[in-house]
């Protein structure tokens, strides 16, 4: 988003150093829910829950002797600035996940922002379909406005704020520095 960034006013509500240890203690309860399962894998959000989910991925298994593979799974609704692109959700398969078998997978998916919910029952679904017997989700955001019944199990920061404004999360490769901002759009 560092190209193109919405104008408006932006407020940083969690830098890095907090961060940090906020994924530390996602990882954490990562952690309860994976050890001990027969298939344990993470599937992050491209794009911004794909780094969150390997940052997760090398934490489970420094900190809590775990070695879970981790995917990717491309999926667009909205722009960064919140604008619909797509009436229903688009969800673009991963040709090494897809070729995976999840009967047995115990499943926790990743993503940034926990928004209205959309598009991670297109994720459900998904999942669903495949045979995953067991799906949790991990957000490292919960703007706490789902409007379908979607929960994550696992929540980084639970953010209520108005409706307008937008919540950004900044992570790297895709952005310089690991951040949650606040971004209060510039009325016309």
């Amino acid at each position: 988003m560092s190209e193109g960034k919405v104008a408006g006013e932006r407020f940083c509500l969690y830098d890095t150093a907090a961060l940090q240890a906020v994924l530390d203690r996602m990882a954490a309860q990562a952690a309860t829910f994976l050890a001990g399962e027969a298939d344990p894998l993470l599937l992050g959000i491209l794009r911004r829950g794909m780094p969150l989910a390997e940052t997760l991925q090398a934490r489970l298994k420094a900190k809590h002797g775990l070695d879970v593979p981790c995917y990717g799974l491309r999926l667009k609704r909205y722009a960064d600035d919140l604008t619909l692109l797509h009436p229903e959700t688009e969800l673009t398969e991963n040709a090494e996940f897809s070729a995976r078998d999840l009967t047995r997978a115990t499943v926790l998916v990743v993503d940034d922002v926990l928004y209205e919910g959309h598009s991670l029952a297109r994720v459900l679904a998904y999942l669903s379909r495949r045979g995953a017997p067991t799906v949790r989700i991990a957000a490292l955001a919960d703007r706490c406005v789902a409007r379908l019944p979607i929960r994550a199990n696992i929540v980084g920061v639970k953010l209520q704020i108005a409706a307008g404004d937008v919540v950004e999360c900044n992570v790297p490769p895709y952005e310089e520095t690991l951040k949650i901002e606040l971004l209060r759009p510039a009325r016309p």
